[in-house]
């Protein structure tokens, strides 16, 4: 491949509620590097909101960084962990491949070949770039020791919140519910194989509950729905905002357990033979399902990033996966 000179287009986050496109040099490849050309990249509206905001704690700030990050928190920042795209130089046996990376929202990029998944074939790339999200459901349902037959509840239909919903419901005579503000919820939730229900009808009889809606009245949805002794896995990330969580009332006397989940680390029980490769094939793999297609409600042009991603991640227009294409 040798050192010839590439150019890429890169979306920053410049300032609070305001990204630009930046042109940069592509840093030349040894042997063992790719040039990729994206397809999509999907937007993670959760954690891409607070980053926006320039709500990242210092505290967070490199716990945060991505792997492939430019530019440091609150801002500037080149950001984002979702691309999907086309090998276009590299060994041969990987040119033409579709690969997933986590790298940030850039329309050409170069990358080790140890940092690119292959795509199964079968999976079209705009599912594919929902990887991340699906190892965070993934790793939630590790962390949470849930299995067949329980109870399960979900608190908030975001994107994550819908994948932990797929993922629970395939689990053998499992009773699992989608908990959401919003009704039009329902339906996804029952082509997913669950029920739906909206936060005042919720009962305490959940063996496990997992919480994906980053909101105060969400957590203490959650609580509500725990049975005895049941676990809540918090699967939200606040960022800098502190939630009041209601210890009171019941919290105690139902004996509950609220264990935090977050994807930097693979759970603890898989954690001594499933590696970060060995997770992410395993989310790829496991969005081989065409009821997933439902959850991306967005697609924006590249170009017009800047201008329209702004509003759907601060607005308030009902919004799940946001993907850009660059196409």
């Amino acid at each position: 491949m040798g050192g010839t000179a590439e150019i890429g287009t890169q979306l920053w986050c410049v300032a609070p509620g305001r990204y630009e496109l930046r042109r940069a040099t592509l840093p030349p490849s040894g042997d063992d590097g790719l040039l990729i050309r994206s397809l999509v990249s999907a937007v993670s509206r959760g954690t891409e909101r607070l980053v926006l905001e320039g709500a990242v704690p210092p505290s967070e700030h490199e716990r945060m960084r991505g792997p492939f990050q430019n530019g440091d928190f609150p801002f500037p920042v080149h950001y984002g962990y979702q691309s999907v795209g086309v090998v276009e130089a590299g060994p041969a046996e990987w040119v033409g491949r579709t690969v997933f990376a986590l790298f940030p929202h850039q329309d050409r990029y170069r990358l080790p070949v140890a940092a690119a998944m292959p795509v199964p074939e079968s999976l079209p790339p705009e599912r594919a770039a929902l990887a991340a999200n699906m190892e965070t459901a993934l790793n939630a349902i590790w962390d949470s020791g849930t299995g067949p037959g329980d109870r399960i509840t979900i608190v908030g239909g975001g994107v994550v919140g819908l994948l932990l919903t797929a993922l629970a419901a395939r689990l053998p005579g499992a009773e699992v519910t989608l908990v959401d503000v919003n009704p039009a919820r329902t339906a996804l939730a029952r082509a997913l194989g669950a029920a739906f229900a909206q936060p005042d009808a919720v009962t305490d009889d959940a063996d496990v509950v997992f919480h994906t809606s980053a909101t105060a009245s969400g957590l203490a949805t959650a609580l509500a729905a725990a049975a005895f002794e049941a676990k809540v896995v918090e699967v939200s990330w606040h960022g800098g905002h502190a939630p009041a969580v209601p210890l009171g009332e019941a919290f105690h006397s139902r004996r509950l357990q609220l264990i935090g989940s977050q994807v930097g680390s693979v759970s603890p029980s898989r954690r001594p033979r499933w590696p970060h490769a060995r997770r992410l094939a395993k989310a790829l793999a496991l969005l081989d399902d065409a009821r997933l297609d439902h959850l991306v409600t967005h697609v924006v042009a590249f170009e017009t990033a800047p201008q329209r991603l702004p509003p759907l991640l601060t607005g308030g227009e009902d919004a799940l996966a946001i993907l850009l294409d660059y196409r």
